[in-house]
């Protein structure tokens, strides 16, 4: 039995807390949203991210000291863009015997320099206060409504100490959840972010249904897409058998096709005629495909790669080129 404690309470982390409460762990779930710490607290249910689903064992805080004095393992299920500043938040009380779990994928925030992972940020901040805490990356084909009620789901768990991602793998895996160990955690965060550029790609054609959207296209999308990750993401330093893993193909097969995807719900939301602004509006849970775009297409021109599949992203979501021109253009790019 393991002592979980899970900060940040959206969807996913919600439904991690389900999985592993039910597999008889010790699980609190840290959040700074009052709503979700009392529908939790009263009604043993986030009806906010995660509506339908008892978790009566799951403990919650507003206090992050509750977390880090009563768990060993620290799952950090942040967006992207706050997860360094609760890192920050969280060094003061880390112990030796703490591990970090980071499911944020992808390049740290522009504020940050731009240029690394966000693991790598996360150690780089626990070697200059004289830490040396195990960082896990974990990331896959894992549709949260589905890991909460027992779907078989396969995630990759990476680190650079492949025996760290063995135990992480052997302790927190479930009947239903199957944690497939790595140690490549670099290629893992980076096609755990470039997969949420193609499914927002893909939801283009789901708002296209009525015109030029269907499947041949959404293939056809999904094969462009792929391709320029291959190449992208092994100049970035990825192992090219992660691309054919969970955190590789099967990651941007679900995400690329499941109706309860964030990224490609706004991908369809833009394809149906709305900008930008109006889809993320209508959404109150994070689609990061659009920070991912933006931060790909950032490192491959310091890197001097042509990207032409993510340039015409970019253009879309910048209101330079409409939705069919931007379709017809990521399909010509393979």
């Amino acid at each position: 039995m393991a002592r979980i404690g899970i900060l940040g309470l959206g969807n996913w982390g919600t439904a991690l807390a389900l999985a592993w409460c039910n597999d008889g762990h010790n699980v609190i779930g840290w959040t700074i949203e009052e709503e979700v710490y009392e529908s939790v607290m009263d009604r043993s249910e986030n009806e906010k991210y995660l509506p339908g689903f008892k978790i009566p064992d799951l403990q919650c805080t507003m206090e992050i000291s509750d977390v880090t004095d009563s768990c060993e393992i620290l799952v950090l299920a942040l967006p992207s863009s706050v997860i360094l500043e609760v890192v920050d938040r969280l060094v003061p009380s880390l112990r030796p015997s703490h591990l970090l779990i980071d499911l944020a994928k992808g390049l740290a925030p522009v504020e940050e320099g731009g240029s690394e992972m966000i693991s790598h940020a996360i150690e780089r901040r626990l070697a200059e206060s004289g830490l040396s805490n195990p960082v896990v990356v974990m990331t896959g084909p894992t549709i949260a409504p589905e890991v909460a009620r027992g779907v078989i789901t396969n995630a990759l768990v990476a680190c650079h100490d492949r025996s760290v991602a063995e135990r992480v793998s052997e302790r927190l895996s479930t009947g239903s959840l199957i944690l497939t160990p790595a140690d490549d955690p670099v290629g893992a965060e980076l096609w755990g972010a470039y997969k949420n550029c193609v499914a927002l790609a893909c939801g283009l054609v789901d708002g296209l249904r009525d015109s030029i959207g269907g499947d041949n296209l959404k293939a056809a999308l999904v094969l462009s897409g792929y391709s320029e990750g291959i190449m992208l993401l092994k100049e970035m330093g990825a192992d090219d058998r992660t691309a054919f893993g969970p955190a590789g193909i099967g990651d941007l097969y679900v995400t690329a096709s499941s109706p309860r995807s964030r990224n490609r719900t706004l991908g369809e939301k833009l394809g149906s005629g709305k900008n930008l602004e109006e889809s993320l509006a209508e959404m109150h849970m994070v689609a990061e495909g659009v920070r991912a775009t933006r931060m790909f297409l950032n490192m491959s021109k310091r890197m001097g790669l042509s990207t032409p599949f993510l340039e015409t992203l970019g253009s879309l979501l910048d209101g330079q080129i409409d939705v069919e021109r931007a379709v017809r253009n990521m399909v010509g790019t393979y």
